[in-house]
């Protein structure tokens, strides 16, 4: 079966949902309020362009609206393409609040659709291993757990953008880590408790919130872990990585994006030989997270008529925003915490 999917805003993640949505359908719909950008975009790929999402939603009918929009605009927009009868995959972050995540769980119960939101970095190869190491019991009772996030983001990144508000951004953890805290989420279950410190340290110009923190976790079953999170790697992107403690094993995931498996001492186990993992999304000052886009989108569609598919229901995700919101208001900010030579 081929569905048609609309993509509101054309940025640079909205490339990589339309070279996959062709695979699995056809888009015939777009809309930026840069018309320019949504015009290029349904050029490429004989769509109709709008400039706004209610235009756009009241002449194309769509199985499928993609949210690629900035992160405080994924609520309202959720909930507006839910209410015209259309599924929604919405980018991670689903939204900067849980109250607005619940009301997009609400919409889409209220209007019979399903919400979904990109979770890329759980078909990472190490990361499936990690996934079945902890599943079948083979890493013996998990006593602790470390969690590294080294990313670079120049000030350039954040230059004339909505990047760096607190309003449409939100923080580092929803738009850079956010991938990380669903994993933390994902293989450990839900957070009971976290202490740490944030600081603005060379970013005070440009973004209204922290650029390095370190946090101590509490997980409710009892397995404890941390978190050291920075866009201050110098130049650029230096580690992404999750390192798990059991009594009959490590394991550590790292590489710049959870995308090689550097360490593994397992009781009974020899070290598997992983598949080569997709490369990293390219946006040009930088780079993100691992570009498993495709395979979302197999899921997705696995998802519109079958109930076994691998794809994260909005449900699900509120987690990772309980998660960080625990995580900030436990945190308190400073601006920085270098001194001055």
């Amino acid at each position: 079966m081929s569905y048609r999917f609309a993509i509101v805003g054309c940025g640079r993640i909205a490339q990589r949902h339309a070279e996959c949505i062709v695979n699995s359908g056809s888009l015939v719909g777009v809309c930026d309020v840069l018309k320019e950008k949504a015009e290029s975009l349904a050029l490429r790929y004989g769509a109709k362009a709008y400039s706004s999402i209610e235009n756009m939603l009241n002449e194309v009918v769509a199985d499928v609206v993609c949210i690629c929009t900035p992160n405080g605009l994924h609520a309202q927009q959720s909930i507006l393409a839910l209410s015209r009868g259309s599924h929604v995959l919405c980018e991670k972050p689903m939204a900067i609040s849980c109250a607005d995540g619940i009301k997009m769980c609400e919409a889409a119960a209220k209007f019979g659709k399903k919400l979904y939101v990109v979770k890329q970095n759980r078909f990472n190869p190490p990361v499936i291993l990690l996934k079945n190491l902890l599943e079948t019991g083979k890493l013996g009772r998990v006593h602790g757990f470390q969690v590294n996030c080294f990313w670079n983001r120049p000030t350039t990144y954040y230059q004339s953008n909505w990047h760096g508000t607190l309003s449409q951004d939100g923080g580092i953890l929803f738009t850079q880590f956010s991938h990380f805290i669903d994993l933390i989420w994902w293989l450990f279950g839900s957070m009971e408790e976290a202490k740490g410190w944030r600081s603005n340290d060379l970013h005070q110009d440009c973004i209204e919130f922290e650029d390095n923190g370190v946090t101590t976790i509490k997980m409710s079953n009892g397995v404890t872990g941390t978190l050291h999170y920075s866009i201050n790697s110098f130049n650029k992107n230096m580690e992404g990585s999750i390192t798990v403690f059991g009594e009959k094993g490590t394991v550590k995931i790292g590489g710049e994006y959870l995308n090689q498996l550097e360490y593994f001492e397992v009781e009974g186990e020899k070290v598997p030989d992983l598949p080569i993992g997709a490369s990293a999304n390219n946006y040009g000052l930088y780079k993100g997270s691992m570009s498993n886009h495709d395979k979302v989108y197999q899921e997705l569609v696995k998802a519109l008529h079958l109930k076994s598919n691998s794809i994260v229901e909005a449900t699900e995700a509120l987690n990772t925003i309980d998660i960080i919101e625990k995580i900030y208001s436990s945190t308190p900010l400073v601006l920085s915490q270098l001194p001055k030579l």
